[in-house]
């Protein structure tokens, strides 16, 4: 037993999510464009810097479809507030996307996308009122799942996803997780304890989280062991997902993994230091290998891209 005092998080007074205001609905969410109207304005844009970089992009990410070789798109939970969680599940059920990797406010977001069809509160107002994150229901059941899935020997995404789907979520159409299940395909989730709001929910319990999460890790690394021409996209995550991206492609290598022509993107806002060097630049420094900066809002870079290559997909 540890010599310091402890928080005691049986103590902490929840509230229902239904008294909690929400920034994010599900009927904020985007469709998907036209991939005749994405063809077109792709082909109208200079052949110039960023353009030109996102054609090429377009353009291995179709070539990595049709040789079998994986595309894995990470992101972060900026990508589902946005809106833009429909471009990416389209990839999905068009087989384009072979593995979904994200952190945990990427797995709330999603599940309470899915299950209550809103989500995202104002934390700075209820860090001040000491009810950030406090909602029962989020916490209760993705908890009660992830205990589940170690039971199961599940990964946490994989867990998750199936939960959903058999709770048979209202609006399970708009979760990544779910589509991922739906469709056999990995979604991982790779957390920090302490990161995130369901970590200090009294039915947390630890042991089940590092062990679905570290699952997920190593499906994450089976997954890079076939990093030769893969393509490997981040949406939106400045740090968690370039560093596990990193960590679990050096366990590829080591075990024998060829990294030639690996193709990387980091599609954000703001190019960030960590994206730049994890993702972009040291991973893609063999044979055939490049990386990409793309800048850009994501409600309006990930719906453009997602059609462009859907729309080359069908050529």
């Amino acid at each position: 037993m540890s010599r310091y005092r402890e928080a005691d998080l049986s103590r902490l007074s929840t509230t229902s999510v239904s008294e909690r205001s929400t920034r994010v609905s599900v009927a904020d969410f985007g469709r998907p464009v036209d991939p005749a109207a994405a063809r077109a304005l792709l082909a109208a844009l200079p052949d110039q810097l960023a353009a030109k970089s996102l054609r090429e992009v377009v353009a291995r990410t179709v070539a990595a479809h049709r040789a079998g070789r994986p595309v894995v798109a990470m992101f972060g939970g900026h990508v589902i507030k946005v809106g833009a969680s429909p471009a990416l599940i389209a990839l999905v059920d068009a087989g384009v996307v072979t593995h979904l990797a994200t952190n945990g406010a990427g797995a709330i977001h999603d599940t309470e996308i899915a299950r209550m069809g809103r989500t995202s509160e104002d934390v700075e107002a209820n860090l001040h009122a000491g009810t950030f994150g406090m909602v029962d229901e989020t916490g209760d059941f993705m908890n009660a799942a992830m205990a589940e899935g170690a039971r199961r020997g599940e990964g946490l995404g994989e867990c998750w996803g199936r939960a959903i789907e058999e709770e048979r979520a209202p609006h399970r159409d708009a979760s990544l997780l779910a589509s991922a299940w739906r469709k056999g395909i990995p979604a991982t989730v790779h957390v920090a304890i302490g990161t995130d709001t369901i970590h200090h929910h009294p039915r947390c319990d630890g042991a089940a989280l590092g062990e679905t999460t570290l699952r997920d890790f190593r499906i994450f690394a089976a997954t890079l062991a076939e990093a030769r021409g893969a393509v490997v996209l981040n949406f939106g995550s400045a740090v968690l997902m370039p560093e596990v991206f990193l960590k679990a492609l050096s366990v590829a290598r080591n075990l024998g993994a060829d990294l030639s022509q690996l193709t990387t993107v980091n599609f954000d806002q703001i190019q960030h230091y960590r994206p730049r060097l994890n993702v972009v630049e040291r991973p893609t420094r063999g044979e055939g290998g490049k990386g990409y900066s793309l800048t850009g809002h994501h409600e309006i870079m990930l719906p453009l891209f997602s059609a462009a290559v859907l729309a080359d997909t069908q050529r």
